[in-house]
């Protein structure tokens, strides 16, 4: 089974390079490291598929077992289907994810914002990757989580609407640009951060926000079919820690997702040891 191609996919600290721009957070497959747009080319030398090639013919197996998606919003149940205790108990790592946001001593404060907000696009640019076969222009003729659309606003401030896969497209297209820019995210010895880096930040997030939110109301179901949910619940967890550590999003903007952020961010009650007695 194709599904079991991504057993192997993982959500695992890693060491900090010296670089900026490097994650915090890697994702494995098979026995390579991949992150952000790396993760869609990397292949692997026994078969010459790329994770991208791997992700998008499950979704094609998923369309044929389940068939292809009407269009049809689902109902109230079906969307709060992310509230499930069965599906908010799964987490792919059993630390506490506070002790990974918390600003180290002697570390630059916005060293650390720079380092975190680019893994956390390249984490939820690869999260979004594994259900990009399922949000068409069709499924998702709007960027809609719960009752809110987003609009995307170009450069000029002109007000769009526009299918999920487009906006998405946008979020991604535009925070590469900033992450990439060494006048915004410097990773030179010496190079200082713009004045206008925290609202750069905050803006990086909320777009990062609306992909993670949009992924949990119109996809869940494919997710958990994948078998990926737990990876999302801890993903999403750890972004939500770290935006509150730093405030970096308005809680009027997350409130939407509140029901799912009391969900997860409640410390799971501890699970029975089994505890043998030396005689």
């Amino acid at each position: 089974m194709l599904l079991k191609t991504l057993d192997s996919l993982h959500y695992n600290p890693c060491s900090r390079s010296e670089a900026r721009a490097s994650s915090a957070f890697g994702n494995m497959v098979g026995d390579h490291a991949i992150t952000g747009d790396s993760a869609l080319t990397q292949r692997s030398p026994k078969n010459g598929l790329s994770c991208k090639m791997v992700l998008q013919a499950v979704g094609k197996v998923l369309r044929k077992g389940k068939g292809k998606p009407n269009g049809k919003k689902p109902s109230a149940e079906e969307k709060k289907l992310y509230l499930e205790a069965e599906y908010t108990k799964v987490r792919v790592v059993d630390f506490e994810l506070k002790e990974l946001v918390v600003l180290p001593r002697e570390i630059d404060l916005n060293e650390w914002l720079a380092s975190n907000t680019t893994t956390f696009f390249n984490l939820i640019n690869l999260q979004y990757s594994t259900i990009s076969e399922f949000c068409t222009g069709d499924t998702c003729p709007a960027m809609t989580a719960c009752s809110t659309t987003y609009y995307w606003y170009d450069e000029k401030g002109k007000k769009t609407k526009c299918t999920a896969p487009q906006y998405v497209d946008f979020v991604m297209s535009s925070v590469q640009k900033l992450v990439t820019d060494e006048d915004i995210f410097p990773t030179k010895y010496g190079k200082e951060f713009p004045n206008t880096f925290d609202s750069l930040v905050k803006k990086i997030c909320r777009y990062l926000f609306h992909v993670l939110a949009h992924i949990y109301w119109s996809h869940y179901k494919e997710t958990v079919a994948m078998d990926l949910h737990g990876h999302l619940n801890t993903l999403y967890t750890h972004f939500v820690v770290f935006i509150r550590e730093f405030n970096l999003m308005d809680p009027k903007e997350t409130s939407i997702m509140e029901d799912l952020t009391e969900a997860l961010c409640t410390p799971l009650p501890p699970q029975p040891q089994n505890h043998v007695t030396e005689r």
